[in-house]
């Protein structure tokens, strides 16, 4: 059972390799609650083969992981529904509505009174006029908001983002930052990947950078783009 106030993610030394090649050379992070912590770091440092290990989508080669205060690899059905995740799939049915997506999810999780939360999302979503349309008609933006609304329609504890501002438009990157501090001043957690050093500055509560498969720095309390911008650079051309 997860224990009370315990952080939802604790990594110690994450490692994992594909083919004998390492992605994540021994990742430590912790993420409390209510915190935003934004990951940077260039292509291929890691970041999307982090996010999901956390979301139990892949296992560590070797390492520690613990989320709500326990073992990650002995509880996994228990912590998925208390996770909600975006990658680069959308994990939504192409041949089902936006609704029957969402009603869909809502059954899996056991959403009580479904239809107003799938009504709910749908509207935050910007997608009522498209609604009742199969997914494979959608635009990618479309795509990734139908995907942001199926990650939080549990209204999970944790969220797991993986560039989540790609294909959206000016109005949704709006909707999707209040979206995510509401959550945090309601003590949920959010880790996000992002390249976008503006949208850090807005929303995280820690910034953190990955490369080469380690955390190369960190610093706690929101940071202004151009501090990040200038430690971000300082990591990738020292470490090149």
């Amino acid at each position: 059972m997860a224990l009370l106030n315990e952080p939802p993610v604790r990594a110690d030394g994450l490692v994992r390799t594909f083919g004998g090649v390492p992605v994540l050379a021994g990742v430590d992070l912790t993420v409390e609650p209510g915190e935003v912590v934004a990951l940077l770091g260039p292509n291929g440092a890691g970041k999307s083969t982090l996010l999901r290990i956390l979301a139990l989508l892949l296992r560590p080669t070797s390492g520690r992981l613990a989320m709500f205060g326990v073992d990650a690899a002995t509880a996994a059905p228990e912590l998925r529904r208390r996770i909600g995740y975006v990658g680069h799939e959308s994990l939504c049915y192409a041949d089902l509505t936006a609704a029957e997506n969402l009603d869909f999810y809502a059954q899996l999780f056991g959403i009580e009174d479904a239809s107003a939360r799938v009504a709910e999302l749908i509207a935050w979503a910007g997608l009522e006029h498209a609604a009742r349309r199969p997914v494979r008609v959608f635009s990618r933006g479309m795509t990734q908001r139908l995907a942001l609304a199926r990650a939080m329609l549990h209204t999970p504890d944790l969220l797991l983002l993986d560039e989540p501002f790609s294909g959206l438009d000016p109005d949704a990157v709006a909707a999707l930052e209040q979206r995510l501090l509401d959550l945090r001043l309601a003590g949920h957690s959010i880790l996000l990947s992002t390249h976008d050093l503006d949208r850090v500055a807005t929303i995280a509560t820690r910034v953190a950078i990955l490369h080469r498969g380690r955390v190369a720095w960190a610093q706690e309390g929101g940071a202004p783009a151009m501090v990040v911008a200038a430690a971000y650079q300082t990591v990738i051309g020292r470490r090149a």
